[in-house]
Parts: structure tokens; C-alpha cells; sequence
């Protein structure tokens, strides 16, 4: 996909495109290795300009984990798919996948048992409830991905059996709820479209990373909810709670800051993260403690190459950084 230039990177383009600005020859192997095992093919009067933005990120990589070294940061970060993009560009792609609030007047509140005493980790993946790392490409559906994996999640908890669903359903079939399959979507508007029509399963309805027409056949129909809970906006004593009990928990989060897209590992903290401008769906699939420092477990919709292996560990208790505990929901099966 190529974006738009972008404001702060237009001086590296016209350094690269217009006056042949020298590229670091030391990185000539690494920028070929990271092409070929990403699959990355430019157009000629792009790949300058795609290198540049490239080394940039490696720079950047290079001084963060200098300064995760001497202590400054609590996680190190990665050349990954997405390290030929700016952050401005990456905003613009997840801007595609806007996340639409959770509220809704038929959205029951869940409430924490008074008192209870929550086990001090929890994490639902060796338990069977989650369902191997998936990647919505260049596609702005992680809000279909958030809602496949809480739901999975809770099908496995009724039925003991984990079941891939579809997110492509979603995407071609949801629209007429007020998704827009790769523009975007509601995690709250699939679950009420799921309630009416069911979804189909990942083998039924495979993925493809764009938008399509609805083939929906009610014999591929494989699972359904009744209802949807939310987690009291913004408290992550009570999404601890949610976890502990209820299994894993969708939610959404501000994800458009450069840390997070080459995020690789150790707990994830970006002080300049909002609470309220979310712009991505991931799934909440326990939480733990590293050094004295609580961290969620996030899986991510960006493939096993992304992250820890398509995982990230999320501050936790730290007023809410990024505001993994503004939007929080699982269904009712």
C-alpha cells in the first residue's frame, strides 16, 4: 500500500528522490534480508524514499533499546513489518480501523463480585481459550479480530471446543449494522449482528484483508451470543476482575505511537498514549508481574512477527495507560 507523504518526512523525501542523499551502505544487507523475508516490492521512485524511512526506524530502534539499557524504558522494540512506514503513516492506517464506543442500552454492566480475591496472574492461552496469533494485513479490521477472539473465548468456556471464527464474515456481512469492513467497525455492532444472524467459522469463511460481498449460508453459522457486558469504563480494577472470571476481554486501545508499532518486548508503557482517542481492537487474554511491575497480556491481530510473538505486555495500573480499560466487552453465550 503506498500513503501519502507526510509532514515531517518530506525533507527525507526530497533529500532521497530529488537530490540523491546517500543511504548507509553498512545497512545494505539488512535492508535486503528485511524485504525479502517481508515480501516488500516498491515501485522504482519509491524504494529511495521507502529505504530512508526504513533506516530511520532502525535508528530509532537503535537509541530506544540504548536507553532501555540504562534503564529508561521498561521494553525494547524491533524492525518488524511496518518498519518502512513513519509513524504519520501508520497513524493514517490504524485511523482506518477508528474504534467506536462500546456503549449502548442494551450492553449490560458487568460487576465485580464484592470482595473477591483475584488470583495475582491469570492467563488463558494454555487453558484453551485462544486461538493461534492472526494478521489482518493491510486491512483497518482489527475491530472484527477483537471480537472473534472474545468470542471464541467464550464458546470454548460453554462448550469446550475452540473454534477459529471469521472475521471476513464479519467485515462482508455486518455492514448493514454500520460497519465498514476494512474502514473500520464496532466491536459492540458485530456482537448485535452476531446475535441475529450467528457468525461462520475461519474454515467456512477464510480471510482475505479486503472487502467483499456477503456469502453468508446458514449452515456455516457455527456460533452466536445472547447479549454483550461492559466493563465500568475506565477501571482496571475491574477489567483485572473481567479476566479473572469471565475469560479473555475485548477492548481497544491508542496504538498510533511509533513505540508500539515496533514494539517487541517487555511491558509496554508510552506516557504520551490517550485514553480516549482509541484507535485499535486487541484481546485482553490475562495479566501477570515482571520485576514488581504489572503488565496485561495483549493479543495482537498483526501476525506472530509482530511483538512477542504476536503478544504484547501492557502496563497495567498505570491510570490507564492507552486506555486498555476505556473500552471493555465480552459477550454473553
Amino acid at each position: 500500500m503506498k500513503f501519502p507523504l507526510c509532514v515531517g518526512y518530506i525533507a527525507i523525501w526530497i533529500l532521497t528522490v530529488a537530490f540523491g542523499f546517500p543511504l548507509d551502505p553498512s545497512l545494505d544487507e539488512a535492508w535486503i534480508s528485511w524485504k525479502s523475508f517481508h515480501q516488500k516490492q516498491y515501485q522504482e521512485d519509491d524504494v529511495n524514499y521507502r529505504r530512508m524511512v526504513w533506516e530511520q526506524n532502525v535508528r530509532y530502534i537503535e537509541q530506544h533499546n540504548l536507553e532501555h539499557s540504562m534503564g529508561k524504558h521498561t521494553f525494547t522494540v524491533g524492525i518488524n513489518q511496518f518498519g518502512d512506514m513513519t509513524p504519520e503513516e501508520f497513524r493514517q492506517l490504524l485511523n482506518a480501523s477508528r474504534i467506536k464506543e462500546a456503549e449502548n442500552s442494551t450492553c449490560k454492566v458487568f460487576t465485580a463480585q464484592e470482595n473477591a480475591q483475584l488470583p495475582p496472574s491469570v492467563d488463558w492461552r494454555p487453558k484453551g481459550y485462544v486461538t493461534p496469533v492472526k494478521d489482518q494485513g493491510q486491512c483497518g479490521s482489527c475491530w472484527a479480530f477483537s471480537t472473534t477472539g472474545v468470542l471464541e473465548g467464550q464458546v470454548f468456556k460453554k462448550t469446550g471446543k475452540l473454534i477459529s471464527l471469521s472475521e471476513q464474515y464479519l467485515m462482508d456481512c455486518s455492514r448493514v449494522v454500520g460497519n465498514a469492513g476494512c474502514g473500520g467497525g464496532s466491536v459492540m455492532a458485530g456482537f448485535l449482528f452476531i446475535k441475529e444472524k450467528g457468525i461462520a467459522s475461519e474454515q467456512s469463511y477464510p480471510y482475505t484483508a479486503k472487502d467483499g460481498d456477503c456469502k453468508s449460508k446458514q449452515s456455516d453459522i457455527v456460533a452466536t451470543c445472547k447479549g454483550v457486558k461492559q466493563i465500568p469504563r475506565n477501571s482496571e480494577t475491574d477489567l483485572a476482575a473481567a479476566v479473572a472470571t469471565a475469560g479473555p476481554i475485548s477492548a481497544g486501545i491508542d496504538a498510533e505511537h511509533r513505540s508500539f508499532m515496533l514494539y517487541k518486548a517487555g511491558i509496554f508503557y508510552e506516557p504520551h498514549c490517550s485514553t480516549v482517542n482509541l484507535d485499535h481492537g486487541i484481546l485482553v487474554v490475562g495479566y501477570g508481574m515482571e520485576n514488581q511491575k504489572p503488565y496485561w497480556i495483549v493479543k495482537n491481530s498483526w501476525g506472530p512477527s509482530w511483538g512477542n510473538e504476536g503478544y504484547v505486555h501492557m502496563a497495567k495500573d498505570m491510570d490507564n495507560n492507552c486506555g486498555i480499560a476505556s473500552n471493555a466487552v465480552y459477550p454473553e453465550v
